[in-house]
């Protein structure tokens, strides 16, 4: 795979080195307090160091090198600090936030003393560690320089950080903070990233209890709310021990919650691996029936991030019937075979017995498209009509389907009820969307949008009110490297599959990328017979895609056809159940 972003984020890392007490702001022996004030970096050096200036470098090359100087695991950047002036260095803060660029940037001398660097902005990064991808424009920046002892410093440094994009593939994890979805059934991921070090598990805990990222935040519920640190985690073998303060011992919903949020969170690192989790609250161990002192995710499977039905097979659509991956054969009831006409459909399971429950599915015809819903295997009957409806998209958390009908207006359909509209002022200035899909977990959905550069790729947060109100308040463009854009699904809760334009071969093909819009990556083409039209994924299933109206699915890196060996099977509009 071809790596079109990296990225790393600068996030307060929290970090304790308890025999090393000169780098800590927490005693052993202080009271209880939440641990925001420690050291943003490991003390110890990760990796391979930057450079101090050399002596009599050029402002262009004091510039040059500071910029080098911002890929460091230090506490500080000291190294950094050292190529400005004293003044300089008393009032830098180089933890208020990152701008990423990309390596292949330019320096010019504009005035004596005057340096203006321009180049490739990749995105931002906010003080909590959340990134923001670039829009269009270049990035720009003037430094002011002094000489010092008859060395050139910088005088005027901006707050925070530049670094090159490479340097942030070097240096940083891409981690996820867990919220729980409205319905208390799913994880959702919010996007995080550490500095690769020893301090990752406590300042994966810290990013649990500062909270949602804005974007996230309306569409989720934190129970570690109020929660504070003790200490700093601690881990020993492959167990980590998160003692907390501010929340009750006593067996509840909201403690299972919490234990479920830390678990799942603390599993994703890898140095230190972390398989199991003791959790204690003001020093004891907490008391969950049922669940061992040592937790791991296996104790919360009912809010696997990843979880899916057991029958959910990929299922598509040929000759206007509904069909499954399992060597092509119909699916049971009318749909199956071919009673609607349906040109696309999508399936929910009973979030209750994960048995497959409700089928939506659209007939497009030249004179209108209609939306027909009902039991799996069962009768379905119309319920929305419109000149036009995109395909539909379910959740795994709720049955009911969404469409965007006659390009400018979302609406949804819950099992047995009657449509509804979404609100989504942001959509009509963006443009007709043609696609939709709502994640897996339901609380983010991802439109392909008709905009004035052509078809581009918007995520935004699916908000609930307390009086059934549903919204898209805000869409956010996270892709705008990506023309031509045809379809989008959701890999799982924080990952994207896009089919979108290749700007070398002028061409359809896959990419992936983070929800966020970092980590756009080529997906392989080996095996596809034509460009790729429509494609379907769901967690921990291999991605289908309709070519040249045939099914194909992705298996080791390569597209094969549905039953090995065999001539692929005609279809189109592939998609899982959720």
């Amino acid at each position: 795979m071809t790596v079109r972003r990296g990225w790393a984020v600068v996030v307060h890392v929290l970090v304790l080195v308890l025999a090393l007490s000169a780098c800590s702001t927490v005693p052993s022996t202080s009271p209880t307090m939440q641990i925001t004030q420690m050291p943003t970096r490991a003390a110890d050096e990760v990796g391979i160091e930057p450079l101090p200036p050399e002596p009599g470098a050029t402002p262009e090359e004091v510039v040059r090198s500071f910029i080098d100087a911002a890929a460091s695991t230090r506490q500080g950047h000291r190294v950094a600090a050292e190529h400005l002036t004293p003044e300089a260095q008393g009032t830098w803060n180089d933890e208020s936030g990152i701008t990423v660029i990309s390596p292949g940037y330019a320096t010019v001398t504009t005035a004596a003393g005057s340096v203006r660097v321009t180049g490739n902005r990749v995105g931002t990064v906010d003080p909590r560690g959340v990134f923001t991808v670039a829009g269009p424009g270049v990035f720009t920046r003037d430094f002011a320089l002094e000489q010092v002892e008859e060395e050139w410093r910088i005088s005027d440094p901006p707050d925070g950080l530049i670094i090159l994009e490479p340097d942030f593939v070097r240096l940083y994890d891409r981690l996820s903070a867990f919220f729980l979805d409205p319905t208390d059934q799913r994880l959702v991921p919010d996007p995080r990233h550490l500095v690769v070090g020893e301090a990752q598990p406590t300042a994966l805990v810290q990013r649990l209890l500062d909270g949602p990222s804005p974007a996230l935040a309306a569409g989720v519920r934190n129970p570690l709310t109020g929660v504070q640190l003790e200490r700093a985690v601690t881990v020993e073998g492959n167990s980590a021990v998160v003692d907390l303060t501010g929340i009750s011992p006593d067996p509840s919903t909201r403690l299972s919650q919490v234990a479920a949020q830390l678990v799942w969170t603390l599993d994703q690192l890898d140095s230190p691996r972390i398989n199991s989790v003791e959790i204690r609250i003001d020093g004891e161990p907490v008391d969950i029936e049922g669940v061992p002192d040592r937790q791991t995710v296996e104790d919360w499977p009912n809010v696997d991030p990843e979880s899916v039905p057991v029958d959910a097979v990929g299922h598509y659509i040929s000759g206007g019937a509904l069909h499954t991956v399992t060597r092509g054969e119909p699916a049971p009831g009318p749909a199956g075979s071919g009673a609607y006409a349906l040109s696309s459909a999508a399936v929910a399971s009973d979030p209750r017995s994960g048995e497959l429950a409700f089928l939506a599915g659209v007939r497009a015809t030249p004179s209108g498209a209609t939306l027909f819903a009902g039991r799996y295997a069962g009768e379905l009957a119309p319920v929305l009509a419109g000149g036009s409806l995109s395909a539909p998209t379910v959740a795994a958390t709720r049955m009911e389907a969404w469409v965007v009908r006659d390009g400018t207006s979302i609406v949804r359909v819950q099992f047995g009820g009657d449509p509804q509209g979404v609100s989504a002022p942001t959509l009509p200035r963006l443009g007709p969307a043609e696609a939709l899909e709502l994640s897996p977990d339901g609380v983010r959905a991802a439109l392909v949008v008709q905009g004035p550069g052509g078809p581009t790729l918007y995520v935004g947060t699916v908000v609930r009110s307390e009086n059934g109100g549903v919204a898209l308040p805000d869409l956010r463009q996270i892709a705008p490297d990506l023309s031509r854009v045809v379809d989008v699904a959701w890999r799982d809760g924080g990952t994207l599959l896009v089919l979108a334009g290749d700007a070398g071969d002028d061409r359809i093909v896959p990419y992936e990328l983070g929800v966020d819009g970092w980590g756009l990556t080529d997906v392989p083409t080996a095996g596809l017979p034509s460009q790729p039209t429509s494609i379907g994924a769901a967690p921990t299933r291999q991605p289908l895609v309709n070519a040249g109206s045939t099914i194909w699915q992705l298996a080791g890196g390569t597209w094969v056809t549905l039953v090995r060996g065999r001539e692929p099977l005609p279809g189109t509009a592939p998609f899982y159940p959720l």
